[in-house]
Formats: C-alpha cells, sequence, structure tokens
C-alpha cells in the first residue's frame, strides 16, 4: 500500500503520525531537548523501533520545509513494510520453496529499487534490509523499481543475523556473494534459499557471512575486481531461477 512520503514536521503532527500507525522511517530530534512533549515522541518512536537521529537545531533547520519543526521532523516511508511471516507465506500460498532477497546494508536508493525490480522478475517472494545503515523504501527507490516496488514485499528488521538464524530453523538455507567464494555455477542453489548481498562499499559482514551456509563468487574475467550491487544481485538471482526451472 503507498504512502504519502514526507517531511512530518512539529510536534503534535509528529505524535499524531506515530499513534495512527503510519510507518516512520527517522526521527530527527533537538539534540539535549527533555521537555514533556519530546520525550513522548521519543518513547513512540523507540516503541515503533524507528531510527533516532539526535541533531542540532541547524540540521533541523536545514530539512524544515516549514520552518515550525518545534524540534521534531519525522520521515514517513514511501510504501508500507511487512513482516518477514507474509513474505514466508506468499511462497506457501504459490507452493513454490522461499526464496528472499537479504540486503546487508544498501545505501544507494536507485540500487535498492533495482534489486526489487529484479527480485520481482526472479520470482523472489520477498526482500529483506536492515533497519539502520540502510537505505529505507523511498520515492526514489519506489520509481526505480519501475513499478515492482507494488508487488515485492520487503521487509525490515533490527537484526540481519538473528533473522537469518530463525530463518535457518525454519528450514531456509543462505548464500552469501563474495569474492573469496566457490564459483556460483559449482553450488547448489535450488530449494528454500536467502541470498545475502553486501554493502555497496564492505560486502557482507563478518557476523552475516559467517551465518551463511554457502559463499559464491560470480566469475569475473575484466580488469576490475567488482560489481555494482545491484547487477551482482541480478546475476546470482539469476542463476538460482535457472537451477530452479533445471530442477522442475
Amino acid at each position: 500500500m503507498e504512502l504519502e512520503e514526507n517531511k512530518i514536521e512539529g510536534r503534535n503532527a509528529v505524535l499524531e503520525a506515530f499513534r495512527s500507525g503510519k510507518t516512520i522511517d527517522k526521527l530527527f530530534v533537538l539534540d539535549g531537548c527533555q521537555d514533556g512533549p519530546v520525550r513522548t515522541i521519543v518513547r513512540e518512536a523507540k516503541k515503533h523501533d524507528t531510527l533516532i537521529n539526535f541533531v542540532a537545531k541547524e540540521r533541523l533547520d536545514q530539512l524544515s520545509e516549514t520552518g515550525k519543526h518545534q524540534g521534531v521532523i519525522a520521515i514517513s516511508a514511501a510504501y508500507d513494510y511487512v513482516e518477514v511471516e507474509e513474505i514466508l507465506k506468499s511462497a506457501e500460498n504459490k507452493n513454490e520453496p522461499p526464496f528472499i532477497i537479504l540486503l546487508d546494508g544498501i545505501e544507494d536508493p536507485h540500487n535498492l529499487g533495482a534489486i526489487i525490480r529484479t527480485a520481482n522478475l526472479v520470482g523472489a517472494h520477498g526482500i529483506i534490509i536492515p533497519k539502520r545503515r540502510a537505505v529505507g523504501l523511498t520515492p526514489t527507490v519506489a520509481k526505480t523499481s519501475a513499478g515492482a516496488i507494488n508487488y515485492t514485499p520487503v521487509a525490515k528488521v533490527t537484526n540481519m543475523t538473528q533473522t537469518i538464524k530463525e530463518l535457518k530453523d525454519k528450514g531456509m538455507w543462505f548464500v552469501c556473494a563474495d569474492m573469496g567464494g566457490t564459483a556460483m555455477y559449482d553450488l547448489d542453489l535450488t530449494g528454500p534459499i536467502g541470498l545475502v548481498i553486501g554493502n555497496e562499499g564492505d560486502g557482507v559482514s563478518k557476523l552475516v557471512r559467517e551465518n551463511c551456509d554457502m559463499i559464491a563468487s560470480i566469475p569475473m574475467k575484466g580488469d576490475i575486481d567488482s560489481l555494482n550491487a545491484s547487477v551482482a544481485t541480478g546475476v546470482l538471482a539469476y542463476e538460482i531461477l535457472r537451477q530452479r526451472i533445471q530442477k522442475g
């Protein structure tokens, strides 16, 4: 379901947004402000697991479009997130083994949008992103996805490693993209699988990589040694799709 993506400014407006169930990706609060209404807003934000940034007044003034922020600005998501269970349910409803793409800290909205588009085309049942240090469902992401955001659910989780462990308990296997891995053509990527793609600069974090069952590398023959994150996702996701089709 699409939501109006905007900056919500002022104490009453922000508090009302939280209480009405609006999806808030980020909250900017005047650093050091301790009065009652602001404390209430921060409490609501923590309850909803919103990312809270305590910033100087200059930063709030810079973000503000109305000039009347009263020390708080919330950024709402362009689209609703789902629970991980809903992604699993989607696979179950299609009578298919789950295929989920997990993004360990993608920061570029164009990359996320392109990955959502690819996920839809390869038949992935959903995408999981972390709450921190990653881009959310912004209008740029929605536009770049070319409409796929309407069909491919995205879940936001607090702890990627914990989520992987919980999904393993449900019978899923995990493969992460990393240069030091086994060539993707030599791996069995069929069955209930999670494809883990790392941050554009740092790749997959150590803890997440250690919890993956397989490490896949993409064969390369050129003069540079890495692919754009969305392209790497596409190459590996299509190998998973090819193996699924082949297995029948």
